[in-house]
């Protein structure tokens, strides 16, 4: 069991019998009141968000949460296939345990399983990944004030925002949580 002084950024919680991971701690003592540690916590299954108040003398479930890196082996029907790169063993997870980047994977990709009770239970992919510009519409410029950009198509047919420097057969590097992209490969 965990005590309020031992919650700190990163720290696995049980809540509700689901795993949670602390995101911010706030220390707070008022006058003549006892303190307490304002906390924002994410649930590892779902990447749900919310605050959580704990009070001196609360005692806190820890959960057992692990990491470990696995290499993307392939995917079919809504299920991807990791093997763990120690152990070679071999996760199985949906596609809802992988996220919205999942098209940006490639085999040989390096991710991050969590486990939960010695269970795999959501694959964290790089934070910024390379992906190759597929198709690329002419760049236009017309009259604007602001930055232009254009959609292209990228490795696993997936749509994204680019400058209109960017043109097909180019290396661009696309941020896997938002989609978005950051910069060109090699710049």
């Amino acid at each position: 069991m965990l005590t309020m002084n031992d919650l700190s950024q990163g720290v696995a919680v049980l809540e509700g019998g689901e795993p949670w991971v602390v995101l911010e701690t706030d220390f707070m003592k008022k006058a003549q009141r006892r303190p307490v540690l304002r906390t924002k916590i994410r649930n590892v299954r779902t990447g749900q968000v919310k605050e959580r108040t704990f009070k001196q003398g609360d005692n806190i479930p820890e959960a057992d949460v692990g990491k470990t890196k696995a290499r993307f082996i392939y995917g079919s029907a809504g299920t991807y296939t990791f093997m763990d790169e120690l152990t070679y063993e071999q996760y199985v997870l949906p596609a809802d345990a992988v996220g919205n980047a999942a098209p940006l994977l490639r085999e040989g990709t390096i991710v991050d399983i969590v486990t939960f009770e010695g269970n795999p239970v959501v694959a964290q992919l790089p934070l910024k990944m390379e992906v190759v510009v597929l198709s690329a519409p002419p760049g236009v410029r017309g009259d604007s004030a602001s930055n232009i950009s254009k959609e292209v198509t990228v490795t696993g047919n997936v749509k994204v925002k680019v400058p209109l420097f960017v043109t097909e057969g180019d290396v661009v590097v696309v941020d896997t949580r938002t989609g978005e992209y950051v910069r060109k490969a090699g710049a």
